[in-house]
């Protein structure tokens, strides 16, 4: 693999990066809070503020990016320079919610704050299927404070903001999802277990039976690496950023550690793919703020309504 180049710095937390067809990325920036489309040359241009905590990013079958908004479960926290997701404050968090933001216009609007009356409380990541609905995680947050967690789970939606539903219910921290490319397979990332979960898709919005053996379980990692998001190539291998050991995990359809990709930042948050071929890989390099570039060794899998 090619050298990571930086394409652009003094991001605030970047995070859930699109490549767009014209060669930009576009990212939220969860620290600042807004949605910023990042030019070619680095350029970058503010497209819509997005008040609480913006986190992962999709392109929507009307051409619309749909967010996660955590609702600013994070405070923001600063090291030695580099930005942290700190403590979760009561005063700053606006509640989960699941958004719609029109590119031309940089209209934001709230599709989904609860479902079936229990509260969003920190939506995270999504991935969209061929029928025009998304899978997303709930990764919730807990209040230090009062030392209470909120369980939380993986949700189907649709993109009209017509019907929610719980997918899987309860799931330790979830964090980054995704697609087999036969949408057959959904993974999703738990942070905290540093475990990539699978189950069978059997219909649209519908999940298989999780079943009492190790089969749900694709990939544990071994010693301290937690898990960010995710995105799946053409052979449908998982690549999931991991945090402490920052960098790229690429993990088999079958469970094996294919390869590992450092990163010079312990908050390697995401990956995406972009390019005329799917093989340019945009890395989001969080603690320090930059958007990284690289060609990568494999295509990515096609999204459904951005590079089919």
């Amino acid at each position: 693999m090619s050298q990571l180049k930086e394409i652009a710095s003094g991001l605030h937390f970047p995070e859930g990066p699109v490549a767009m067809p014209d060669g930009s990325v576009i990212v939220v920036e969860m620290l600042a809070p807004r949605l910023t489309r990042v030019l070619p040359d680095g350029t970058k241009e503010t497209i819509a503020d997005i008040p609480g905590g913006p986190n992962g990013a999709a392109i929507g079958p009307d051409g619309a990016v749909y967010l996660c908004n955590n609702g600013g479960c994070f405070t923001d926290l600063q090291m030695d320079g580099r930005s942290f997701p700190g403590p979760f404050s009561q005063e700053r968090y606006i509640g989960g919610r699941i958004q719609r933001v029109d590119l031309g216009s940089g209209q934001v609007e709230d599709l989904y704050t609860e479902c079936d009356g229990w509260p969003l409380r920190a939506p995270n990541d999504l991935v969209f299927d061929e029928h025009g609905g998304f899978y997303f995680t709930d990764h919730g947050y807990t209040d230090n404070a009062t030392r209470i967690g909120h369980p939380t789970g993986i949700y189907y939606a649709q993109a009209d903001g017509s019907a929610i539903r719980e997918v899987a219910f309860p799931v330790l921290s979830p964090n980054g999802i995704g697609l087999s490319p036969d949408g057959r397979k959904l993974y999703w990332a738990e942070t905290m277990n540093g475990r990539l979960t699978q189950r069978d898709v059997v219909a649209p919005g519908e999940l298989g039976p999780a079943p009492f053996d190790a089969s749900s379980c694709l990939y544990g990692f071994p010693g301290l690496q937690l898990l960010d998001s995710l995105a799946v190539d053409g052979a449908g291998n998982v690549c999931v950023a991991t945090l402490v050991n920052g960098g790229i995990s690429v993990v088999s359809p079958e469970g094996e550690l294919v390869e590992f990709v450092p990163v010079d930042d312990m908050l390697t948050t995401n990956i995406c793919f972009g390019g005329d071929d799917l093989r340019t890989a945009y890395i989001t390099a969080s603690s320090t703020g930059r958007l990284l570039q690289a060609d990568w060794p494999r295509a990515g899998a096609p999204l459904s309504y951005l590079n089919t």
